[in-house]
């Protein structure tokens, strides 16, 4: 039973510690797949005394989602949730905003860990602790990104400071906000997200 509450959170993509969770969930997926696979293989040997057999063939396709799972757990692994004080700080100023955390994108040459972002129209702000972070070629997959939903003259602004990112957002709140513009960036940021 405690198991299952260990893994049966309600964290999803863009909530807080949703990196951790996703990595408890990968673990879990990954033994459960190949302990199948060496499951049906064991049985398959142990019935017919012999690896040639049908079981064997099944334990072998068997490997591929295991592997798949085993892949996105290595990516997982690479990085980190928001700290928790951070989380509590961050939801303090957030409030009212449209905001997501724990956002991981990936291009073909680099991977962004973003801790904290916050939507507001056509205006972005990111937070993140990544070192040798390339705010330009980030900001570039993005733009090329929305420019593929039809979405231009997005903009991106990244902090490294948590007390200058805190007063961004405060002043976010007395923006005027285009929820539907809003819920369009939200929805395809949280599609080409890990």
């Amino acid at each position: 039973m405690k198991l299952l509450r260990m893994f049966s959170t309600d964290t999803y993509k863009g909530t807080p510690h949703y990196i951790d969770s996703q990595k408890k969930y990968e673990i879990l997926r990954t033994l459960l797949y190949f302990l199948i696979s060496l499951s049906l293989f064991a049985a398959g040997y142990l019935t017919t005394k012999t690896k040639v057999n049908l079981l064997t063939i099944v334990a072998v396709l068997g490997c591929l989602p295991a592997c798949k799972s085993l892949v996105n757990l290595i990516l997982f692994l690479k990085f980190h949730s928001c700290p928790h004080e951070t989380v509590l700080e961050l939801a303090k100023h957030s409030e009212g905003l449209t905001d997501l955390f724990d956002m991981v994108f990936t291009t073909y040459d680099k991977n962004y860990n973003i801790g904290h972002m916050v939507l507001c129209g056509n205006t972005v702000v990111c937070y993140t602790t990544q070192e040798k972070f390339d705010e330009s070629a980030f900001i570039k997959h993005l733009t090329d990104t929305m420019a593929l939903e039809n979405m231009t003259n997005i903009t991106f602004k990244i902090f490294y400071d948590l007390k200058k990112y805190t007063q961004r957002l405060e002043q976010l709140k007395n923006l005027e906000k285009d929820q539907k513009l809003t819920e369009a960036v939200k929805s395809t940021l949280l599609s080409v997200s890990l």
